[in-house]
């Protein structure tokens, strides 16, 4: 099995707007915008949508009123039109960022059709609605500018639909939308009898959009299925390195360009081979794949007589990739700090547990394989830029289903410097006020958590280099509380090393336990607020943490290491086995929402409105409009 690395998603909820903004102008300014970029994108990528139409709004005037109000819409900047960090770039790089940005926003109206068939038709119809002076859909068209899609899911877990009737599908839209579990299993079992494995194979792909044929089913690879578009991504692609100063970038945009226009797995692994090498650049752009959100090719390891079949033809199962982009300009001073934990890379993979029965992603010898920059973000789009209860704070790609991994290419961390600032310091006061024993707040400290995120992406690395498919629907649950675990088991290795001071150990220990408390209990698919409550269960278990007389958290600070090994070991082994029946049962037993966890929830609730956010892109339309 292979672990997919998955990008993490633990935003700091803490922050609110220190203004009000009146919702009518918030609603006006958003869907002007949305108007100007969707003009550029027909321009650039064609808009052929036979509209339907037919569709209800979903949510009442007070609702969305409520949704679309700045105190329960949160937004994040990417950087300024005028940003410093712009117009220092060379005239040849804000060339090839224009271009960059134009490719980053075709691929969203790509992945907007993998996430829900009927999300391009229902943008026309809020815009056809807003142009009859509907204020509802105006309100709406907010939301699905935020979410990117016609459904969602919120920070207290509530699942958000903007159009009746339109519920989330279990195969997105990579699936046919009244496919159900039991009819996938049964054609697939047929297919098999009757010698079909090719057409088995790409069906089960990660890269395939599944169809129906007849009573049967067919996988056409994405860049078939959307061969107009993804053209003209790589047209963009093409003239954004015609441009490019740097000679290993314009390289990395070359190769990407030529695996946007043919259907070839290998053409995509040497791109991501060469990415993943990409260390001194000015500019960041990503193609990400990943696969949280089909949640029906998971559900085959469940049938144990169809598995049985697939494993003996040598088919392998894997979820449907998801695409986002993103595109930035790489930050020095950022990346520099960043590079300080490499070093200690190979030491982390060698303390690892059970690391004697596999082999390691990252290697113990010489080159570790593995770069890292710090982005100042100009747009994030599609799967990256999907604001659904939180949004990515770093990427370690390729995942480990991804080619390139294995014709020798390595993996690369990027994180996202403006989804972590934190502007209204006198929110998060209140918070620390409201949940954290007050002799504790000193080592609260929100850098903190980016220096735990540098450890969990890091953590993606180490470990099992075998996929994770057979533990089905909790293979990323179990994979990031690997990657939180790693992270944390090291804290007092890395402080022996010379990492961390020994105050910087106390404030990412207090401040992780901290940050662990949710607002509300998750649902079992939100596999990154899963794996909190399940660390958290399994440290209140183990005395890591308690809760005081006055309701506030206090953290044993010499225990949470320990702890996190034992937990870090215990996730390494059902990793190795690749038991679905243990990985479930570890899941089940730790993903407990006790009375604590609520009534820490509940302070929260009170003090953070939060409901959702969106993102906010001065300079790619800017550039986007050019």
């Amino acid at each position: 099995m292979e672990i997919h690395k998955i990008t993490t998603n633990k935003v700091n909820q803490n922050y609110l707007p220190s203004k009000k903004e009146d919702t009518k102008l918030l609603t006006i300014q958003n869907t002007d915008r949305s108007e100007v970029l969707m003009k550029e994108l027909d321009k650039m990528a064609g808009n052929n949508i036979a509209f339907k139409g037919n569709f209800e709004l979903n949510l009442s005037k007070e609702e969305l009123e409520k949704r679309t109000n700045k105190d329960y819409l949160i937004t994040k900047k990417m950087l300024k039109a005028d940003a410093p960090e712009y117009l220092a770039l060379a005239d040849g790089d804000k060339e090839t960022l224009k271009h960059l940005v134009k490719a980053a926003y075709i691929l969203e109206k790509i992945n907007m059709q993998l996430d829900n068939p009927h999300n391009l038709e229902f943008k026309e119809y809020l815009d056809k609605e807003i142009a009859k002076g509907n204020k509802n859909a105006e309100m709406t068209k907010v939301l699905f500018d935020a979410q990117k899609g016609i459904n969602a899911i919120d920070s207290m877990s509530d699942k958000i639909h903007l159009a009746k009737g339109h519920t989330d599908l279990p195969g997105k839209g990579v699936y046919p939308e009244d496919l159900t579990k039991e009819e996938f299993h049964k054609i697939l079992t047929k297919m098999l009898n009757e010698g079909k494995d090719e057409e088995v194979k790409k069906i089960l792909t990660q890269r395939s959009v599944v169809e129906r044929k007849g009573d049967e089913l067919v996988g056409i690879d994405y860049i078939d299925k959307f061969k107009d578009d993804f053209a003209k991504m790589a047209d963009e692609i093409d003239k954004a390195a015609a441009t490019s100063t740097n000679p290993d970038f314009t390289e990395y945009l070359k190769l990407q360009a030529k695996a946007l226009r043919t259907a070839d797995p290998m053409l995509d692994a040497e791109a991501d081979k060469k990415w993943a090498t990409l260390q001194d650049t000015p500019l960041e752009f990503t193609i990400t794949r990943e696969n949280y959100e089909d949640e029906m090719t998971g559900t085959i390891v469940e049938n144990k007589e169809l598995s049985k079949m697939l494993e003996e033809r040598g088919i392998t199962p894997i979820p449907k990739d998801f695409l986002g982009g993103r595109v930035g300009i790489v930050n020095k001073k950022g990346t520099d700090a960043l590079m300080a934990i490499k070093k200690y890379l190979p030491t982390l993979a060698d303390n690892m547990p059970y690391n004697d029965e596999y082999e390691q992603n990252i290697s113990t010898k010489g080159d570790a394989k593995q770069t890292m920059v710090d982005v100042d973000l100009v747009a994030v789009t599609g799967n990256v830029g999907e604001y659904r209860g939180g949004i990515t704070l770093a990427e370690n790609l390729p995942n480990d289903d991804k080619l390139s991994l294995k014709i020798g290419g390595g993996r690369r961390n990027v994180y996202h410097r403006q989804i972590r600032f934190i502007s209204d310091k006198a929110k998060l006061q209140e918070r620390l006020d409201a949940i954290l024993d007050k002799d504790q707040q000193k080592y609260y400290l929100d850098e903190a958590d980016h220096w735990f995120t540098i450890g969990h992406e890091n953590a993606h690395s180490l470990g099992p280099k075998k996929a994770g498919e057979s533990l089905g629907k909790y293979r990323n649950i179990i994979e990031e509380n690997k990657a939180d675990m790693g992270s944390l088991a090291f804290v007092d290795l890395l402080t022996e090393l010379g990492m961390y001071t020994p105050e910087q150990r106390k404030q990412i220990i207090v401040t992780t336990v901290t940050d662990n408390f949710l607002k509300s209990k998750p649902t079992l698919s939100q596999a990154h607020r899963v794996r909190t409550v399940m660390q958290n269960k399994y440290f209140a278990d183990r005395g890591a943490y308690e809760i005081t007389p006055e309701g506030k958290i206090h953290v044993n600070i010499d225990k949470v290491v320990p702890i996190a090994k034992e937990m870090l070991a215990e996730i390494v082994r059902i990793q190795i086995d690749g038991d679905f029946d243990k990985a479930e049962k570890y899941v089940k037993d730790n993903f407990v929402w006790t009375d604590n966890m609520e009534l820490i929830a509940q302070k929260l609730q009170k003090v953070n409105k939060t409901l959702n956010g969106r993102t906010e892109s001065e300079l790619a339309e800017k550039l986007l409009a050019e």
